[in-house]
């Protein structure tokens, strides 16, 4: 982890899934429903609501999040073998509660009050946004959050970091931008942000263009990057 790196940025912006809000917590709130397929069944989720999003900005045939990830789940039921009605429509609830990670709400409170603005920038929908907000209680402690419902693409095109900077008034350099996915954070330190990538699982480099300027393995390790 590099010293002060992000010393002199203006506003902090975050990526939700998996950065500020642990993508873990639907499925395993009924791991005992699920049984032994609850693991399979979070990855190949998420893998294939990452897989539709980015095919979907390919193909110009943009829907919202929402939908992504209700049909990215009925793949993933249908391709474990799991047929139950009522099982899905409780993930599906349980995505509009998904909790933060311990270390958020005080990570962003250190933030604030060192005088930087905190805002997300996100693929999802604002229903989903809203909901996972409110629900861990972090409302106050974020300036904006913006979705890709905006501008109708998902991450990595450069039309949503540059939602960003249109609606901070900041340049990319002066907006440090985190997020635990590593496409995102290639995507997002490509088009000119200052880049920390949040390696939680400790997962190898991604070999794609941009370069984030530190890595930490929690939000814990933030504060520190602008001498905090």
């Amino acid at each position: 982890m590099a010293d002060k790196v992000l010393e002199g940025a203006g506003a902090c912006v975050f990526d939700a899934y998996g950065t500020l809000f642990d993508l873990i917590g639907p499925v395993a709130r009924h791991a005992a429903k699920v049984g032994d397929k609850s693991t399979a069944l979070s990855e190949l989720w998420r893998r294939k609501q990452l897989e539709y999003s980015w095919l979907r900005s390919l193909m110009g045939e943009y829907t919202d999040f929402w939908t992504i990830t209700g049909d990215s789940l009925d793949y993933a039921m249908d391709a474990l073998e799991i047929d139950d009605l009522v099982l899905r429509s409780d993930l599906m609830q349980l995505y509009l509660s998904i909790p933060t990670y311990d270390e958020v709400p005080d990570v962003l409170k250190t933030l604030k009050a060192g005088g930087l603005k905190t805002g997300i920038l996100s693929n999802g929908a604002p229903i989903m946004l809203t909901s996972a907000i409110n629900y861990s209680q972090i409302t106050p402690l974020l300036d904006v959050v913006f979705s890709v419902e905006d501008v109708e693409v998902f991450k990595p095109d450069a039309r949503v970091y540059q939602m960003a900077v249109d609606r901070l008034k900041l340049e990319p350099q002066d907006i440090a931008f985190f997020s635990s996915n590593a496409w995102d954070a290639a995507g997002a330190a490509s088009f000119g942000f200052r880049v920390v990538w949040v390696n939680r699982l400790g997962a190898p480099k991604e070999r794609l263009p941009g370069e984030p300027v530190a890595e930490v393995g929690s939000l814990a390790d933030v504060p520190a990057l602008f001498g905090l």
